[in-house]
């Protein structure tokens, strides 16, 4: 009982402790540090040797405290008197005195990775009453500080990524103490922009001339406030360090570690090849000008941080040859790492690795291929998020460890999945707390597409990359109300959560690329219920979004708002397409309002797309919704969006026939048996008009009616006397007082001229209040059996809406008794 217990406190208390102590607030507190006081921040104090990358976080430190404040602070290389920030990386000269004076325990920073530390030190030098210092263990650790320090200031991660609103404070408080958030337990964590044509391609060459330098400052900027490390970039029709001379050195500068893709091998891209390789990509045949060709790309990034991609397979992101063999492809190996090692004057194993075990390469490994063990074997998932393999757990530990290649986003078969998030947080958690407990702890690299539509996935992989031990499945949901309240503000976090949780989990259902009509059965209500529920979460995402301030609606609807209307829609769409087809097989004319129901379903789809790209934001992600989601025949996407087909049924004229139910008979004015218009009148039927169906009037309504009736035919069980009661549309005597009359009868009686309004006087009454004028006759039935009641306009400007007989059992209600046709 008492481990019962344990292990539920555990789980408690893990709930809000997925990064860093809370060391911000708002409101002062005795032996709080000022850091922003009415306004006006404290200095940045850096050494003038800092590590250019730092030097960058801290520029944008100084631009996310004037968005807190309207002020930036001064950036300063000297320490000023009283109070100041301090930051610096081990190595600095500024944090060494620190450390020196014992300001600082040695001990928490010396040989550690990427770790920070951030406290309130008094007296940091003479003079200084007392400074708030972020000292990290190297580069990567001070500028985690860095953003760390933004992040709970109130500046998202995602504030240029998704529009996140940054609230202004007047005052901002650091909390004595030391906060750390340790150091990560996965070396590399980090994402590959992939899939990425049309949307994040003609997004970036629209904005930024295309995929280059000044695209990859905000990719590296998000991947670190993330607390990542490693990028893969765009590769389909990119080259990252051809394209952009400067995007090589960026990446360095700022502190991402490259890579390239699995089947990119010596930091080359496959469009390297197109641009500049000779002969073919053939090993057996071509193996001298491959070698030249890897050559140059390891002296193109040889003084960059990278991990190089080993291994070989077919051009185009295709297996090798059928006469590839495991020899062959162990030579190759050898063959690069001998480059590796001509090309920096170091042994292998000093440079970084990986082989990526994907698709049929993982056979070559089964099969007994081997590589040596200082190279990190990347395992891969099966490109949609189910892990292949795992190492052994009693497998002797590699030098190199072991990576997982994973996917949010995929093309190949059986259909691409490119156009929304479709990653439930649990699926993922689940697979990779299965990684990690089987040792998976090198590299974690996830193919994100276009990256815009997997904000919260891309956080919660890079959160759990971090420190996969702190994350149970009891505690998911607390993470995404954590993501939610950065976004929204915790007032409207838990709501804005469980949407974000429901749309993902609905949508990996089955994928958006994947849905069709034939998805889902019409068996157990399954069609009705599923359609039923992402409407329901349609509604509640719009009702969030009217209650959200007006700050948060541009990053509400890139978050949740547009991904719910959009795959609600979808699911209405193909619902009305199943439900078209299955009524034209029994040559139902209902099946054309369904019909028209996918009809006016793919416009919308197209109109939410175009709110996207040119609406959200002012048009900042113009393209981003421009990937192709309807119309799949095979697993790749077709030219174009194409409307799902409908089939079309003639229409067949309905003839209504009312009958006695429970003592009373209704029906609609306009579902009448016969309507007869002779000479210059003709009837009109109002649609929408008054308190149900529609309203029945007869035109010109300057013309006085002539030879026009109205005929219902009836099955009646009562006898003898009878009320017929007509609800008018609340017209008033406007002829001179004179009012306005009908004649009514039934089976050819003789008629009643019933004038309905001339006893009007002008005054307020219950017509105004409800909207209904309501017109008695009463009728003598002598047998039972069908009859027909026939109504005779005598003036113009008549509207009928509705007609009930009561036969002894109507009861009275606001709009009246629900209709009882045959």
């Amino acid at each position: 009982m008492r481990k019962v217990f344990l292990t539920l406190y555990l789980s408690i208390i893990s709930l809000t402790c997925f990064a860093a102590d809370t060391f911000v607030v708002f409101t002062p507190e005795p032996h709080h540090f000022p850091l922003i006081t009415k306004g006006a921040p404290c200095s940045i104090v850096m050494d003038t040797a800092e590590d250019e990358g730092v030097k960058m976080a801290i520029s944008n430190l100084q631009q996310d405290i004037r968005q807190v404040c309207n002020n930036q602070p001064a950036l300063l290389n000297n320490i000023p008197a009283k109070r100041c920030v301090i930051i610096g990386n081990y190595h600095s000269a500024i944090i060494q005195k620190l450390i020196a004076a014992g300001k600082i325990d040695k001990e928490q920073l010396i040989n550690k990775n990427e770790k920070f530390l951030l406290q309130v030190i008094a007296k940091p030098a003479d003079g200084v009453d007392e400074a708030l210092v972020i000292a990290g263990s190297d580069k990567r650790g001070t500028i985690y500080g860095i953003y760390e320090l933004s992040k709970q200031m109130g500046v998202s991660p995602w504030y240029w990524w998704a529009d996140v609103p940054v609230i202004q404070q007047e005052n901002v408080y650091i909390k004595p103490g030391i906060y750390t958030d340790g150091e990560p337990k996965v070396e590399y964590r980090g994402i590959f922009i992939n899939d990425e044509w049309p949307s994040f391609g003609n997004w970036a060459k629209a904005k930024f001339g295309g995929i280059n330098s000044k695209v990859y400052k905000h990719v590296f900027e998000l991947v670190l406030r993330l607390k990542g490390n490693f990028v893969w970039p765009a590769m389909w029709g990119s080259a990252f360090y051809d394209d952009d001379p400067q995007n090589g050195q960026l990446a360095n500068t700022m502190g991402i570690v490259m890579g390239t893709s699995h089947h990119e091998p010596m930091a080359l891209a496959q469009q390297d090849w197109k641009r500049r390789g000779k002969g073919e990509w053939d090993y057996n045949h071509n193996a001298q000008n491959l070698r030249d060709f890897w050559t140059y790309g390891i002296e193109r990034a040889k003084n960059w941080e990278s991990v190089i991609t080993v291994g070989m397979r077919g051009d185009g992101d295709e297996p090798m040859s059928e006469g590839a063999n495991i020899s062959l492809l162990e030579n190759i190996v050898k063959d690069q790492r001998k480059i590796i090692e001509k090309v920096t004057g170091k042994k292998a194993k000093e440079t970084p690795q990986v082989w990526a075990l994907y698709k049929e390469v993982q056979e070559y490994y089964d099969k007994g291929m081997r590589v040596p063990d200082d190279i990190t074997l990347l395992l891969c998932d099966d490109n949609w998020g189910n892990v292949r393999k795992l190492p052994n757990l009693n497998e002797k530990p590699r030098s190199g460890g072991y990576g997982m290649y994973y996917h949010f986003d995929y093309v190949g078969a059986p259909r691409n999945s490119k156009w929304i998030n479709i990653n439930p947080i649990p699926r993922i958690w689940e697979q990779m707390n299965l990684t990690y407990e089987y040792g998976v702890r090198k590299l974690w690299i996830v193919n994100v597409g276009d990256l815009k539509p997997m904000e919260y996935p891309i956080t919660f992989f890079l959160d759990m990359a971090w420190n996969p031990e702190k994350f149970n499945a009891q505690n998911l949901q607390q993470h995404t109300e954590n993501f939610c309240a950065q976004l929204f503000g915790s007032q409207y976090a838990k709501e804005a959560a469980r949407i974000l949780s429901l749309y993902a989990k609905y949508n990996r259902r089955v994928t958006p690329e994947t849905l069709n009509a034939k998805t889902y059965s019409f068996n157990y209500g399954e069609w009705e219920r599923v359609v039923d529920e992402y409407n329901a979460l349609a509604l509640d995402a719009h009702n969030l979004g009217f209650l959200l301030p007006a700050t948060y609606r541009d990053t509400y609807d890139q978050i949740i708002s547009y991904p719910v209307q959009a795959c609600s829609n979808l699911y209405n769409m193909y619902y009305a397409q199943a439900k078209n087809h299955a009524l034209a097989a029994k040559l139902d004319p209902e099946a054309n309002q369904w019909a028209d129901k996918v009809e006016s379903c793919y416009l919308r789809d197209s109109l939410l797309s175009h709110y996207y790209n040119k609406v959200i934001s002012n048009g900042k992600w113009n393209h981003m919704m421009d990937q192709i989601h309807i119309g799949y025949t095979s697993w790749n996407n077709p030219q174009k969006q194409i409307m799902p087909k409908v089939i079309r049924v003639p229409e067949k004229e309905k003839t209504y026939t009312f009958q006695e139910i429970d003592g009373y008979v209704a029906m609609e004015a306009e579902h009448f048996t016969r309507a007869i218009a002779e000479g210059e009148t003709s009837w009109s039927i109002i649609p929408d008009f008054g308190k149900t169906l529609s309203g029945v009037t007869t035109i010109p309504v300057t013309k006085t009616p002539e030879k026009m009736y109205l005929e219902y035919d009836i099955e009646m069980k009562k006898t003898g006397k009878v009320r017929v009661e007509l609800l008018l549309a609340p017209t008033l005597n406007f002829n001179d007082n004179k009012g306005l009359s009908y004649a009514i009868s039934f089976d050819g009686e003789k008629e009643q001229i019933i004038n309905f309004n001339g006893h009007y006087k002008g005054g307020l009454g219950k017509w105004q209040a409800n909207p209904i004028i309501e017109s008695r006759s009463i009728h003598q039935l002598d047998k039972k059996g069908k009859h027909t009641l026939r109504i005779r306009p005598l003036n113009p400007g008549i509207v009928i809406e509705k007609i009930m007989i009561h036969a002894g059992g109507l009861k009275t209600s606001y709009l009246g008794a629900p209709e009882t046709c045959k």
